[in-house]
């Protein structure tokens, strides 16, 4: 599957974005899809997961504050952020790997993105 990821931005804190995640061919609903994130020197680390069915999980510095959803039909995934701090500031990757389960380590994943910056000024 190829992914294509878009919606970064520069963004005051306190304010939203909405990262979206298209995944090419007919087995998108076979695929949990995650978002992960860098910043420079640091190594990629997980933010969010979604399995076929709905299931999700966010790394604690994020609840309450990002979701991540799924339309199946549209073969995307979302990530929607909210109250954003300038600490979320990094290189958000979308990511798939087909399962059953929700996946949330970085090497349990085959298939990535490219990465779409955001920028959250204080």
């Amino acid at each position: 599957v190829q992914l294509q990821a878009s919606g970064g931005g520069l963004v005051q804190a306190g304010g939203s974005l909405r990262l979206s995640c298209v995944a090419s061919g007919r087995t998108f609903s076979m695929y949990v899809m995650g978002w992960f994130r860098q910043t420079p020197g640091k190594e990629r680390g997980f933010v969010a997961a979604i399995s076929w069915n709905g299931d999700s999980a966010h790394t604690d510095s994020v609840k309450g504050r990002f979701a991540i959803f799924r339309d199946n039909a549209k073969n995307t995934a979302y990530l929607q952020m909210n109250s954003l701090k300038p600490e979320d500031t990094a290189v958000y990757y979308c990511a798939a790997v087909v399962s059953r389960r929700l996946r949330v380590g970085l090497s349990e994943y085959d298939n990535w993105g490219q990465g779409t910056l955001v920028t959250v000024s204080s």
